[in-house]
C-alpha cells in the first residue's frame, strides 16, 4: 500500500508538471489520486475539500497577504535606490565596491520586500548599468546579484517562515524571524568574501570616498525604510504585538512611508498595488490549501514513516542523515520553487529531523537556506532568470562565474547545519526560546 501510494503520488505529480499543469493543481490532483487508493471517489473529494478549508483556517496565515502588500508598496515606493545609496556608504571602499554594494542592498531590500525576485530585479536592474560602466564583467555582476538576492528570505520578515510555521505545526514565527538573522548575514558575507578576491584578481575599481555630508544624507534617506525592520522585530521581541499583527502594522508603515515621506506612490496607484498583492496571495493560499491535502494523503499512506525508515537503514549517524537531507533539498530546489517545496517536504523531513534531535526552528532555517540556494540554480531558478535578464547575459555565460559563489553558499549551509547555535542564539537570548 505504502509503496503504491508513493508511486501514484510522485508519478502523477511529476507527469502533471511535465505536461504543464500549474503546480497547485498538480499537487491537488496527485493527492486526490493517492487518497482514492484507500477511499471511494466521493469520500476522497470530501477529504481534499475539507483539508483545504481547514488548512487555510489559520490566524497566522493573515500575515501572508499583509506582508505581500507591504512588499508591493515598498517595491514601488522608491526604496531600492535609497538602500543602494546607503549600501555605497557601507561597502564603497572595498575592491570591487559596486559588487559589495549589490550584496548589501539585496540583503536590506530583500528583507524589507520579502521577495528574492523583487530584490534581483530592483537592485540588479539599478546596479548592472553602473557596474558595466565601471568595467565589471556583466556575467560576474549577474552572479553576485543572483546569489545575494535570496539573502532576504532568511533575514526577516519572511513569508517563507510563516508558511513553515503553519506546515510544521505551529513553530514560533517570532523565533524563526530571529533565527534567520545570523545565517542570512553569514550568507551575504560569504558572497562578499568571494567577490572581494575575484575583484582583487581582476582589478575592479574602488568607489570614491563619500564626503561626510553625503554619508549623512544617504543614511538619513535610508533610515525610514530600515525602520520597518526595527518596528516589526522590536515589537515582536517586546511582546507588543504578534507576528501576524506586525504584518498589518507593516502595511500601515510602508503606506505612510511611500505616500507621505518618499511621495513615490499616489492614491490612484493603490488599487493596482492591492490587486497585484491579492493575486499573489491567492496563488500562495491555493498552494497551501492543496498542500494540506497532500500532507494528509502522505500521512494516511504512512509515506513520511516509510521514507524515515528508508533513510535510517542507510545510516543512524545524525551527521550523515543531515547531509543526505541537505543533498535531497538542494536537488529539489533546482527544479521546484521554494513555497511548494517547503509545503511538500516539510512533513516528510521534519519528523526525521526531530527524531535526530534537531530543533524545529533550526530545521526551518536549514530548509529555507537549502531552497534559497535552489532558486539561484538551473534549470528553473527564478532569481537566476531574473538576474540574467536584468544584466543582459545568457544563462550559459553566467554558470562559470556562479561556481565559486555556489561553493561558499554550500560551505555556509554546512556551517549553519552543524552549528545550530548560529540559528538558535538570538531566539534563546531575546525570546527565551
Amino acid at each position: 500500500m505504502e509503496w503504491s501510494s508513493i508511486l501514484v503520488l510522485a508519478g502523477s505529480f511529476f507527469i502533471l508538471l511535465a505536461i504543464g499543469t500549474p503546480i497547485s493543481f498538480a499537487i491537488g490532483i496527485s493527492s486526490l489520486l493517492t487518497i482514492m487508493l484507500s477511499l471511494p471517489v466521493d469520500a476522497a473529494i470530501q477529504v481534499i475539500a475539507q483539508k483545504m478549508a481547514t488548512g487555510l483556517d489559520s490566524f497566522s496565515l493573515l500575515a501572508i497577504p499583509f506582508f505581500i502588500l507591504a512588499g508591493n508598496i515598498m517595491n514601488r515606493g522608491g526604496i531600492a535606490l535609497r538602500l543602494i545609496e546607503f549600501a555605497k556608504v557601507l561597502g564603497g571602499r572595498l575592491p570591487g565596491s559596486l559588487a559589495h554594494v549589490n550584496v548589501l542592498a539585496n540583503m536590506m531590500f530583500g528583507s524589507i520586500s520579502g521577495s528574492a525576485v523583487a530584490a534581483a530585479a530592483a537592485v540588479g536592474g539599478t546596479m548592472a548599468p553602473l557596474q558595466k560602466k565601471e568595467g565589471y564583467d556583466p556575467a560576474f555582476s549577474a552572479a553576485v546579484n543572483i546569489t545575494s538576492s535570496p539573502t532576504g528570505l532568511l533575514i526577516p520578515p519572511s513569508n517563507t517562515f510563516i508558511v513553515y510555521s503553519l506546515i510544521s505545526g505551529g513553530t514560533s514565527i517570532g523565533a524563526l524571524f530571529l533565527a534567520g538573522y545570523i545565517p542570512g548575514i553569514l550568507m551575504g558575507l560569504g558572497i562578499m568574501v568571494v567577490a572581494y578576491f575575484i575583484a582583487r584578481k581582476k582589478g575592479y575599481p574602488v568607489s570614491a570616498k563619500p564626503t561626510s555630508k553625503e554619508v549623512l544624507k544617504k543614511t538619513f534617506d535610508a533610515l525610514p525604510s530600515l525602520g520597518l525592520i526595527v518596528v516589526i522585530i522590536g515589537g515582536i521581541i517586546a511582546g507588543i504585538f504578534t507576528a501576524t499583527e506586525a504584518s498589518a502594522i507593516a502595511v500601515v508603515y510602508t503606506l505612510i512611508l511611500a505616500m507621505f515621506i518618499y511621495k513615490e506612490i499616489s492614491l490612484k496607484e493603490l488599487p493596482r498595488i492591492i490587486l497585484d498583492a491579492s493575486v499573489t496571495t491567492s496563488i500562495i493560499l491555493l498552494l497551501i490549501g492543496t498542500s494540506m491535502g497532500m500532507s494528509w494523503a502522505m500521512a494516511n499512506a504512512d509515506i513520511p514513516y516509510l521514507i524515515s525508515d528508508a533513510l535510517l537503514t542507510v545510516s543512524e549517524n545524525p551527521i550523515v542523515l543531515l547531509l543526505i537531507i541537505n543533498l535531497i533539498l538542494l536537488i529539489i530546489g533546482t527544479f521546484m520553487d521554494m513555497t511548494p517545496a517547503l509545503l511538500i517536504f516539510t512533513p516528510i523531513f521534519l519528523p526525521i529531523a526531530t527524531e535526530l534531535g534537531v530543533d524545529p526552528v533550526h530545521f526551518g532555517i536549514l530548509m529555507t537556506f537549502n531552497l534559497s540556494i535552489g532558486i539561484c540554480t538551473p534549470p528553473v531558478g527564478s532569481t537566476l532568470f531574473v538576474g540574467c535578464s536584468v544584466a543582459g547575459v545568457k544563462i550559459d555565460q553566467v554558470i562559470k562565474p556562479l561556481l565559486p559563489f555556489y561553493a561558499v553558499l554550500i560551505a555556509t549551509l554546512l556551517l549553519v547545519t552543524f552549528v545550530p547555535q548560529l540559528s538558535l542564539f538570538l531566539p534563546q537570548l531575546l525570546l527565551g526560546y
